[in-house]
């Protein structure tokens, strides 16, 4: 399992970065309007965070989701991998 620290780190860098965003957020609002037909329900979200806490925060979350993808191109190239040693010790 060699995307399992791939994995911690993900989530360490994605929390880390969106605490970041939303800790020193001030004046946001969410707001959802419901209405018959579904075109014209919304939704509103609005963070506000300014200085180094946005702009490192972007910066930690997108490493977060970047680090979030490469383990999961590493589970999927160890699950083929392992289904392909097991075959293979099938046909011998």
């Amino acid at each position: 399992m060699t995307y399992a620290r791939t994995l911690v780190a993900s989530i360490l860098f994605l929390g880390l970065g969106l605490g970041l965003i939303l800790d020193y957020s001030h004046d946001s609002t969410i707001s959802f309007g419901v209405a018959h037909p579904a075109a014209a329900a919304s939704l509103q979200v609005v963070i506000h965070t300014d200085g180094w806490p946005a702009m490192a925060g972007v910066v930690i979350t997108g490493i977060g989701i970047l680090l979030l993808f490469a383990a999961l191109v590493q589970a999927l190239l160890g699950e083929v991998a392992e289904r392909g040693q097991q075959a293979n010790s099938r046909a011998a």
